[in-house]
């Protein structure tokens, strides 16, 4: 029998640190070929050029989730080119509001077009520790990428004191009590990953997921030609972040040249970013199409530089 591939899913909601821990998990890959499939709900990913050069392959799927009918079969076409390569391990990131109760399914899918050419070895769930007690309340597709874990890793417990990391863990226990809980800042796990087998042997659970082609959240792409005042940038993000699931991507700033801007729960960050990046900021709408209005008087308003919004 020809040697399988490892195949790891990697979960977490919006800006939780996935693509921090996937960083961290491929430094200790050593001489590991690994492979990654990364799906973003926007129609370009941000993200892919951050792993792709510690990656032997990368495939982007964006514009949805690979759970929805609506990419699930782009997801295992995906897997099925992936399984004529020769590698060791792949990783599977999924979008912030990915739910993957239905993965058992998928698999089997894959299954029958490659036979068993992959050893499911487990699910990662990132979980945020400054804001995941409040909006575990609200998004269902949190609550799911924890149930169908089996590794659930607190990033940014730097952030945060003892008690919310107890708090934190409980909640999560709450969804998963057979859950594995590890604290990750900086996207460091305790252990190396490669030597644990996550799934210790329990079968594969599957469900009907909720991402479906009619509640798909809307994502729009701000194009921007010009450099743009900080002090302008933020009060735009800002006004508009209560709408939005998450704002990402790369800008050209007045004085501190390419940046990459990433805005979670009203909270902003900033870091250098290559030059040659494309400028443009990816946003999730938390209201749909009705957050186009706020997006153009708000951008006119406070930062008033050419741009391009589009579908």
């Amino acid at each position: 029998m020809e040697k399988q591939i490892d195949l790891y899913l990697l979960t977490g909601f919006l800006g939780a640190g996935k693509t921090t821990v996937l960083k961290e998990i491929l430094k200790l890959s050593e001489n590991r070929k690994i492979g990654v499939i990364m799906n973003e709900f926007g129609k370009t990913g941000i993200d892919g050029g951050l792993v792709s050069d510690r990656s032997a392959e990368l495939i982007e799927i964006n514009r949805g989730s690979i759970f929805c009918d609506c990419l699930k079969l782009s997801f295992i076409e995906s897997l099925k080119d992936m399984a004529d390569k020769p590698l060791d391990a792949i990783f599977v990131e999924g979008s912030g509001l990915a739910d993957p109760s239905n993965i058992g399914d998928l698999l089997e899918m894959t299954a029958t077009l490659v036979g068993e050419r992959y050893n499911y070895r487990g699910s990662i769930c990132v979980v945020d520790a400054p804001n995941f007690l409040e909006q575990s309340q609200d998004i269902e597709a949190m609550n799911r990428q924890i149930k169908f874990s089996h590794l659930a890793v607190i990033s940014k417990n730097d952030l945060v004191d003892e008690e919310t990391i107890h708090a934190v863990a409980e909640r999560i226990q709450d969804h998963n009590s057979d859950i594995q809980i590890v604290q990750g800042a900086f996207g460091r796990l305790p252990f190396n990953l490669f030597d644990q087998d996550l799934r210790k042997g329990k079968a594969i659970q599957s469900d009907d997921t909720t991402n479906k082609k009619d509640n798909k959240p809307k994502t729009l792409t701000l194009s921007v030609f010009e450099p743009v005042r900080e002090e302008a940038l933020e009060a735009f993000l800002k006004q508009l972040s209560p709408s939005a699931y998450r704002m990402k991507g790369h800008l050209n700033v007045i004085g501190k040249g390419m940046i990459q801007v990433d805005v979670v729960n009203q909270r902003i960050d900033y870091k250098a970013a290559p030059e040659d990046k494309e400028t443009q900021l990816v946003i999730l709408s938390k209201i749909g199409p009705q957050i186009i209005r706020p997006i153009v008087d708000l951008w006119e308003t406070h930062v008033n530089a050419s741009y391009k919004l589009r579908n």
